[in-house]
């Protein structure tokens, strides 16, 4: 039986037409919660996109709490609790295990 994160990547791999990787993910996950029409986005814009991405996720953990957003739209963070020092074999858990419930709430998986 697959793992929801297995049943995940199949599903974003037949919605998108190609394999996703983690970096992509976080960035369609940003670009949902950015809720504006896609356009061509610079790096450092895509950066923040993917920290949108990683509030989002790590939010109902209990470690950033949101604020509003901004004039222009984007929304914003503050940092509630210090991510403990984690592994980076740690970090990945912690990030899939909440994409995975991203989705889930999303009724994706």
């Amino acid at each position: 039986m697959a793992s929801d994160w297995e049943r995940l990547q199949e599903k974003l791999k037949e919605r998108f037409d190609g394999e996703m990787d983690f970096d992509a993910i976080l960035f369609i996950i940003g670009l949902q919660e950015l809720s504006k029409p896609f356009k061509k986005y610079k790096k450092d814009e895509k950066l923040e996109v993917m920290h949108i991405a990683i509030c989002t996720l790590l939010e109902p953990y209990g470690f950033y709490e949101y604020d509003g957003r901004d004039k222009d739209g984007w929304p914003h963070w503050h940092l509630k609790e210090n991510l403990p020092h984690l592994e980076a074999k740690q970090q990945n858990k912690l990030i899939i295990d909440a994409i995975i419930d991203y989705f889930k709430k999303e009724g994706i998986i």
